[in-house]
């Protein structure tokens, strides 16, 4: 049966842990797979992986999963100003440590990322991210296994 959905990476800060994820879920349930990024990323040679070098401009990596991603497909992204502009369009976006963005939570999301961004431009240092481990590995996991899994039953149901 033919997925009704495809899986969008921001690849430029995607980390390798995550990526080795995403790849294995691409692979085991063969879903098509875009890694988009102004660089080469390394992915395995496979006919529903495909890496998308986009030119080194700001946003040119977001602006080009924004113009072909799919009303269906999933992006993955820590980019919160992008996912915002993507919750806009309705699609399901989750950010490498698990955290699904949607309407009810993208604007509050945004408004703590600029105003630690404002901050650090007047040379304040705010919290920093705790490091990416295995917790935040495994909450990534299991929330791209859940909504692979809603979109998996809801394309067996149209």
């Amino acid at each position: 049966m033919e997925k009704s959905f495809s899986l969008w990476v921001d690849a430029d800060s995607c980390p390798a842990p995550a990526r080795d994820i995403i790849i294995r879920f691409s692979k085991r349930l063969s879903l098509e797979c875009w890694f988009v990024a102004n660089r080469i990323i390394s992915i395995p040679k496979a006919e529903n992986f495909h890496m998308i070098v986009t030119d080194a401009e700001k946003d040119a990596a977001d602006n080009y999963i924004v113009e072909n991603i799919g009303q269906n497909d999933i992006a993955i992204t820590r980019d919160i100003p992008f996912a915002a502009r993507l919750v806009e369009k309705n699609i399901t976006i989750i950010n490498d440590r698990g955290t699904l963005y949607n309407r009810d939570n993208i604007s509050e999301r945004l408004s703590l990322r600029n105003f630690n961004l404002t901050l650090f431009e007047n040379g304040i240092e705010s919290e920093k991210t705790s490091v990416y481990g295995k917790k935040e590995l495994n909450a990534f996991s299991n929330c791209l296994d859940r909504e692979i899994q809603k979109k998996l039953r809801a394309s067996q149901t149209n």
